[in-house]
């Protein structure tokens, strides 16, 4: 995942709105959002190669979303895979100071990740890449493939589009989603520099990332609403128009 845009605590009505791109390979084999049948409490999309998961959330409100950290002079395959932090989580009742401790000693078993991980009540963010562990305060984040809030321009105008969603009395999962959806590249001016090409420096600085090998797989929409009501809405994204998927889950409180 490459792009998770988070309101913590600064709604009225919804304790926490998240949202999230996922970029990968289309040839990775997935499965889109679903409860999983050997932990029936867990609704998160899988990675069918690794086994994994890039974000969930469970019935008594535990979630959890990974995004990669851009190294691309660690372009060889090695280590774990970082889906495995957020199903972790998710199916363990680990505390979360216990795990942030679990995190921090297991940390070089893994390329560069964050980690966002919690509940309404308690988020944390974790990264080993050397960024301090944190509880998160009330606010708007942005975390792309870099520190949580680095302001690569996907990730200011992301959080500018969420702020606007925030100021409307009910978060609707499918604006949220239209958020996600922006295709436009930045400036050249504007680019980070991580080490990959111009070019793909420009490919990647959209929210949503389009290609016919390599682009924005999903996007998530999950709101928990002041009574503990969850909705979920993900849309799978096919490289070709007319193949999207899309699927909506409620969580009673």
């Amino acid at each position: 995942m490459c792009l998770i845009l988070i309101a913590h605590q600064c709604h009225p009505e919804y304790p926490l709105g998240l949202i999230a791109n996922r970029d990968e390979y289309y040839r990775r084999p997935t499965r889109p959002a679903h409860w999983w049948p050997e932990r029936p409490d867990l609704l998160a999309g899988k990675d069918l190669e690794a086994g994994g998961t890039w974000l969930g959330i469970t019935r008594s409100g535990r979630l959890a979303a990974v995004t990669n950290v851009r190294e691309p002079q660690l372009a060889a395959p090695g280590g774990c895979s970082r889906g495995h932090l957020t199903r972790r989580y998710l199916e363990d009742e680990i505390g979360n100071e216990d795990y942030r401790g679990l995190l921090q000693e297991t940390g070089d078993r893994y390329r560069g990740y964050n980690l966002v991980f919690g509940s309404p009540g308690a988020l944390h963010y974790f990264s080993n890449r050397g960024n301090m562990p944190r509880r998160l305060e009330s606010g708007i984040y942005g975390l792309s493939n870099a520190a949580l809030d680095t302001p690569w321009p996907k990730v200011r105008r992301g959080k500018s589009l969420l702020q606007e969603q925030l100021e409307k009395p009910r978060l609707d999962t499918t604006e949220l989603l239209g958020v996600l959806a922006s295709t436009e590249t930045a400036a050249d001016a504007e680019l980070p520099s991580t080490g990959v090409s111009s070019e793909w420096e420009r490919k990647l600085s959209a929210i949503r990332i389009t290609g016919t090998d390599y682009g924005t797989r999903s996007s998530t929409a999950l709101v928990i609403d002041r009574r503990g009501e969850v909705r979920f809405h993900e849309r799978s994204l096919a490289p070709e128009p007319g193949e999207d998927i899309h699927v909506c889950f409620r969580l009673e409180a």
